[in-house]
């Protein structure tokens, strides 16, 4: 299945499409990363850290691609291919009078600080409110103790629109999330 999806590059970074190609550098992130991820994330289930989940989990986000349900980016640094550094998501992609997508994205913990994932979604954004995918909003749920994702999602303009009490389960407990937004005043009505 062919991805609807192109690379993007960034002055530091290159976004790829989310591919079953990707699986042992995914896996790697993921070994690399688990304890830093634990606290913002939902556990994850048997088996996440293997090549054959993590392959399996690929090729499904490649056929949400080709169905417009979702678009997934993995990071790497433009001069080191070979090395993960971290993935952006746009989910739940709804379409019709909603225009709408959930944003998730995660960084290598020894890059964090280095404004590499605001250049990131700096352009995954500037793509999803392009006249190509026309989305009307992009919204964001966060930890309230995760200060690094509330300064991030501040910097690109979303904007404050509530709290989710009990939201996902993480870290051991239900854990409440803010919740934020960013709209798209480039695109008027609903894209043919």
């Amino acid at each position: 299945m062919e991805t609807l999806l192109s690379a993007i590059k960034t002055s530091r970074l290159e976004l790829v499409p989310a591919r079953a190609d990707l699986t042992e550098r995914a896996v790697d992130f993921y070994q690399r990363n688990g304890s830093h991820l634990a606290s913002w994330e939902p556990p994850k289930p048997e088996g996440f850290r293997t090549e054959a989940f993590q392959r399996e989990r690929l090729s499904q986000a490649e056929g949400e691609a080709a169905a417009g349900t979702a678009m997934r980016w993995w990071l790497h640094l433009r001069d080191e291919p070979q090395f993960l550094v971290g993935s952006i998501g746009l989910t739940a992609i709804a379409r019709g009078p909603f225009q709408n997508a959930m944003l998730g994205y995660a960084l290598d913990g020894q890059l964090q600080g280095q404004g590499l994932m605001r250049e990131a979604l700096r352009a995954v954004i500037e793509y999803a409110f392009s006249s190509a995918i026309c989305l009307h909003r992009i919204q964001a749920n966060v930890r309230p103790e995760n200060l690094r994702s509330l300064r991030l999602l501040e910097q690109m303009g979303f904007e404050h629109e509530g709290l989710a009490r009990d939201y996902l389960f993480i870290d051991g407990a239900w854990r409440d999330h803010l919740m934020f937004a960013l709209r798209n005043a480039g695109c008027s009505g609903i894209p043919k």
